[in-house]
Order: structure tokens, then C-alpha cells, then sequence
């Protein structure tokens, strides 16, 4: 088996991987959306848990979506506008790399900072796992649900970073998309549905599959359902950037 041309890719991926990840703390943008994810959760879960006395962390898993909503759009809208808006995309497809490799650089560089901030939420089942007898298999579930659902959203925000030049627009585009997609399986909707167009959006819904991992089910629709569409928008902002339309 060759493995030149993988090696290859991963000596072309690393660089990029390393300028991109790195850029995120140089930025004070990282530090403050670390922060307001951290405090606004932790206050919020913990507002709720000492008044039910329940060691668990169902409460604080319900808040992660809606910050998400927000933390995603955040870390990808400068990933491909600022590369326009500065004029060094051009520079930077021109050099000897291909498309896919760029790609995946950004997404993998933006998946890791949010496991970094994902990483600095750990204090809180220890804490709680110290005042109660806590199922860390739901919180593995929780946590893996976490990750795919925020692969999804990252993937989605870069593909729609890559239609505009300003980093606002990107932000409130993905913001409104992953909104859309979040609520569609509410309730609220569903109300207005019935049959198999309830069904269909049950199923589009990002809320649907989270809320079943969260609970500690693991199955393989929702796995396959956040991996294939975290796929296809890595596929769709491969393909835009290999168009060349964003000149």
C-alpha cells in the first residue's frame, strides 16, 4: 500500500491546520466567547440544580444547542470571508495544495477549538459527580452528542463563510440556518404539521437526534444523520472553493 500520497496530504493539512487553530487565540473574539459559554451555562445549570437536588447534567446539555447557535457562527464566519476580504484566498488555492486539503484544515482547526472549550466544561461532572451519584455514561452520551452536533453546525458555518466577504453577513446567515434547523422538530412546529411532512422535519431537525443522544441512546440514525451532513457541507464548500466563484 502507498502511503506517499496520504502523508502528502497530511504534510499540505498541518500547516494551514496550525496557522488556522493558533489564530483563533490570537484574537480576543476566542477568549470572550469561552468565557460567555462557560459562565452562561455553568450560572444557568447551576441556578436549576440546587433547586432540584438531582445530580445529573440534563439541564446543562438542553443550554449547549442554544449556545451553539451562537459559538459556531462565531468561530467560522472570519474562516473563508477574511480570506477574501484581505485578498490572500487567491494566494492561498494557488499554492501547490489542493482544495479538499484547505478545506479540512479549516474544519479540523475550528472542530478543536471547540474541543478546547468543550475540555474547559469538564470541571463541572467532576464537580457534580463529588456532590452525587452521577451516570457518567449519560455524560459521555452527552458529550459525544455534543461533538457531532457542533462538527455539524462548524461545517455548515464554513460553507456559508465561503459565499460572502463580510464576516457579519456569514455570522447572521449561519445563525439563521442553524436556528431554522434547530427549531423545525419543536413542538411549536410540528403543531402546524402533520404526517409525513412532520416526519420529514423531525428528521431535518438538529434538536431531534441531539435530544435522543443526550439521553444516553445511541443510535445509528442520529450518528449517521450528524456525520452525513457534516460530510455533505464539508463536500458542498469543497466544491464552491473549487469553482472559483468567490472571485
Amino acid at each position: 500500500m502507498n502511503l506517499k500520497p496520504i502523508q502528502s496530504s497530511i504534510n499540505n493539512i498541518k500547516p494551514i491546520f496550525k496557522r488556522e487553530f493558533v489564530s483563533f487565540f490570537n484574537s480576543p473574539i476566542a477568549y470572550i466567547f469561552v468565557a460567555v459559554f462557560l459562565i452562561v451555562t455553568n450560572w444557568l445549570f447551576f441556578t436549576r440544580f440546587f433547586l432540584t437536588g438531582q445530580a445529573n447534567m440534563r439541564e446543562w446539555f438542553g443550554l449547549v444547542p442554544w449556545l451553539f447557535l451562537l459559538l459556531a457562527p462565531a468561530i467560522t464566519m472570519r474562516a473563508w470571508a477574511e480570506e477574501k476580504k484581505t485578498g490572500t484566498m487567491e494566494f492561498l488555492l494557488t499554492l501547490p495544495i489542493r482544495d479538499w486539503e484547505v478545506v479540512i484544515a479549516k474544519f479540523l482547526s475550528a472542530l478543536f477549538f471547540l474541543i478546547v472549550v468543550l475540555a474547559f466544561s469538564l470541571t463541572l461532572p467532576i464537580t457534580i459527580g463529588r456532590l452525587g451519584n452521577l451516570d457518567m455514561g449519560i455524560v459521555f452520551a452527552g458529550y459525544i452528542g455534543t461533538l457531532l452536533m457542533g462538527a455539524m453546525y462548524l461545517s455548515l458555518g464554513l460553507l456559508i463563510s465561503s459565499f460572502s466577504k463580510n464576516q457579519i453577513v456569514a455570522f447572521l446567515i449561519s445563525l439563521s440556518v442553524l436556528f431554522g434547523l434547530f427549531i423545525i422538530g419543536s413542538n411549536n412546529v410540528l403543531s402546524f404539521t402533520n404526517g409525513p411532512i412532520a416526519s420529514m422535519l423531525q428528521f431535518i431537525s438538529t434538536s431531534t437526534h441531539f435530544n435522543s443522544i443526550v439521553k444516553g441512546i445511541f443510535d445509528s440514525r442520529d450518528i449517521i444523520y450528524y456525520l452525513s451532513f457534516t460530510a455533505l457541507f464539508i463536500y458542498l464548500n469543497i466544491q464552491t472553493i473549487g469553482s472559483r466563484n468567490w472571485r
